[in-house]
């Protein structure tokens, strides 16, 4: 009897929690920000997203400024884009470019390899958690393999763009509009990391459970 219990109890658990999970799926506010270029506004209509990117910087050290710029950059903060269709003989749709996909706008291979090593078995690439996630387990990599200062953003975002093959190949030195790019992630890095220190704040100690000076 206490055996069929405790499996009563293990089964009423594991539907809890996919209920939990798939409420989660369907309340998720995935809406764009309409004020993309601050990033107190980013985090006023998501304050969820400061909590993913405050935890990401904690666990690799990618600023919280640079996460959202990097986010920006990649996806306007659209949940579910993808790079367009080829058009074969200009009119009829082909294949994508690339299998790029969500926030972070990142590929099948590499997010593989994300999953495998952060074994996360409800990881998503149209999740705000699991982008900020990647984009500093992403920069992290790039700095202990190619020695790139998790301060150097300008060079990180190459990295990012271009994969560490070709950051070490240098093909970035053939695109001009990618570094262009990159110098212009830095620079929403800078804005962000200022308007950040102006209200980040209010984002702390927000729920009933954070005790100030903990959070503080």
């Amino acid at each position: 009897m206490m055996k069929e219990f405790l499996l009563f109890k293990k089964k009423l658990a594991t539907i809890t929690l996919l209920g939990i999970l798939l409420g989660g799926c369907i309340f998720t506010n995935s809406e764009p920000p309409s004020n993309q270029s601050n990033i107190c506004s980013i985090f006023d209509a998501h304050p969820d997203w400061y909590n993913y990117a405050l935890e990401s910087e904690k666990k690799w050290g990618t600023s919280i400024a640079a996460q959202i710029a990097f986010i920006k950059q990649e996806s306007s903060f659209r949940h579910d884009i993808r790079p367009p269709r080829n058009k074969l003989l200009g009119i009829i749709p082909w294949f994508r470019s690339s299998s790029a996909y969500g926030y972070a706008q990142a590929q099948d291979a590499v997010w593989s390899e994300y999953e495998e090593e952060r074994g996360s078995l409800f990881s998503r690439r149209s999740h705000m958690k699991y982008a900020t996630d990647f984009v500093g387990w992403y920069n992290k990599k790039s700095q202990s393999r190619l020695g790139i200062s998790q301060t150097n953003i300008e060079h990180l975002y190459l990295a990012y763009h271009e994969g560490r093959g070709g950051y070490k190949r240098k093909t970035y030195l053939k695109k001009k509009l990618l570094r262009k790019t990159a110098k212009k992630v830095s620079r929403q890095t800078d804005i962000f990391q200022g308007q950040l220190q102006a209200c980040e704040k209010k984002y702390k100690c927000r729920h009933f459970f954070q005790v100030w000076p903990i959070c503080s």
